[in-house]
This record gives C-alpha cells, structure tokens and sequence, in this order.
C-alpha cells in the first residue's frame, strides 16, 4: 500500500525529491489532527464530562430534541420529567447538553 501510493506521489512530482512527497504527506496528516480530529475529541471529552456530573434539577436536552429537568440520577441512565407527572428514562449519553445555556441567548 505504501509502495503504490510512493510510486503515484512521485510519478506526479515527476521524479522530484521522494523525501519531499513524504514531508507533505506527513503535514496533510498533521493539519487533519489539529484542525479535525483534536477539536472533535476535545468536544467528546467536555460531553462526556457534563453527562457524569448531572444533577437532579439539571435542566438538559434529550438526543431526539426533547427538554426537560433531570428527575433521578442513576449510574448507567437518568430519570427526566418533561412535563408535570410525565417521567421517561433515558440512557445518560442520550443528553446532549443543559438547556439554560439555550434560554439566555
């Protein structure tokens, strides 16, 4: 794989310096991570980090768009109340984010 894909990069340089195919190569890769794949894992990190500190009381958003206040924590899912007496439990990587941030804006 790395052979053919040497042969292509140096077929169109045109026979130019190989080490030079290789450098850039190396700084597409190094452009992806900081500019795609750092920020995506950095987001991944502050989600799953508000996912473990709910609170009863909380007031968050559900994956399918559905608000409502956090009722009952447990450890592998959350209780919420959408609306008075009206109770579902959803799986706590289901909530995406807290819903005041919403409201300010």
């Amino acid at each position: 794989m790395t052979n053919t894909l040497f042969v292509t990069l140096q077929a169109a340089t045109g026979g130019a310096n190989p080490y030079m195919s290789f450098i850039m190569i190396a700084l597409i890769i190094v452009v992806f991570y900081l500019f795609m794949i750092r920020p995506q894992m950095k987001r991944q990190k502050e989600l799953r980090k508000f996912q473990e500190s709910l609170q009863k009381g909380d007031k968050v958003i559900i994956a399918g768009g559905i608000f409502g206040k956090v009722f009952d924590v447990k450890d592998d899912h959350i209780v919420v109340e959408v609306s008075d007496n009206v109770k579902i439990k959803v799986v706590k990587s289901t909530v995406l984010r807290d819903s005041s941030d919403l409201l300010q804006k």
